[in-house]
């Protein structure tokens, strides 16, 4: 694999935040193509994929075969397939949080919605009832005591999908108005921002304001140590205060959004920037 061949930033929607690693890398005369995940397509046993590929695909599907498939033909893709894969799923990530020591709220899985309404006598209430994946929020239900908790499961039991009926539980935190999304970039936390709502689901996409966090110590070790234990280059971490100030662990997200963040920062760092540069500085020491 040459250096002269471009980056490829694989995407089906180019949101901001892509906008913004676009114009980082046309503004640096950095060599680079957008391809449309909708419209790719791979032989197996080809080996001529371009050396580095930003994934960010925003169907967690796509984005796992695509990083598989890319990967099989020797490109390095960022985030792995493996990665991707981790992050894309709430088990698989509350595992390998635990797994590597971080403190994370009491998380349970339920083979059958049964199986969850067992769980929950263990974990109490409240607590929160997550899918295992998705994104922004959504289908998350709190479950303030067990008539809900039956209400929601006899939803869940109904729905088509085998994986949708198996229950991701967790302990609800009493978080105070706000979470933490901190974005880290090849090992470094970059910069952090509190998300409030009046709301208790804090996701930006439903309608929480972003405003700068004071990026402590304890907050920056916390992300870079939650984005290596799912192997992520690139990730945004969701931390949570509990009610006596701790930081919890909540998820880690392998295509981060950052536009509120950049909003938030303004012109003291380019998040864009430091994905382009980490990119670069990965092009240079896998073709040397």
């Amino acid at each position: 694999m040459s250096r002269a061949e471009p980056f490829v930033v694989l995407a089906s929607r180019v949101r901001a935040s892509e906008k913004r690693i676009l114009e980082v890398l046309s503004r640096r005369g950095i060599a680079h193509r957008h391809i449309d995940s909708r419209a790719w397509w791979h032989p197996l046993g080809d080996r001529g994929a371009h050396p580095i590929v930003l994934n960010r695909e925003i169907g967690l599907a796509r984005a796992t075969y695509a990083a598989e498939a890319l990967e099989a033909a020797g490109a390095i893709v960022v985030n792995s397939a493996r990665a991707t894969a981790l992050c894309g799923d709430k088990w698989r990530t509350s595992a390998a949080l635990v797994a590597a020591g971080l403190p994370t709220p009491r998380t349970a899985i339920g083979l059958t919605p049964e199986a969850a309404l067992t769980a929950l006598e263990s974990i109490g209430y409240p607590a929160v009832v997550k899918p295992l994946q998705g994104s922004w929020g959504r289908l998350v239900s709190a479950l303030p005591d067990r008539q809900t908790a039956e209400t929601v499961l006899e939803y869940v039991a109904a729905l088509p999908s085998p994986q949708a009926r198996i229950v991701y539980l967790q302990e609800w935190i009493a978080k105070p108005g706000r979470d933490i999304r901190v974005i880290v970039v090849g090992g470094e936390a970059l910069a952090a921002t509190y998300r409030r709502s009046e709301h208790w689901r804090t996701n930006v996409a439903r309608g929480a304001v972003s405003e700068l966090c004071p990026m402590t110590p304890d907050i920056a070790k916390l992300a870079v140590m939650a984005a290596q234990a799912v192997e992520a280059e690139i990730a945004g971490v969701d931390l949570i205060e509990d009610g006596t100030g701790e930081l919890l662990v909540l998820e880690v997200n392998h295509g981060v959004e950052f536009s509120g963040l950049q909003q938030a920062l303004g012109d003291a760092l380019s998040v864009a920037d430091r994905i382009v540069d980490h990119l670069v500085e990965k092009s240079r020491s896998c073709c040397e």
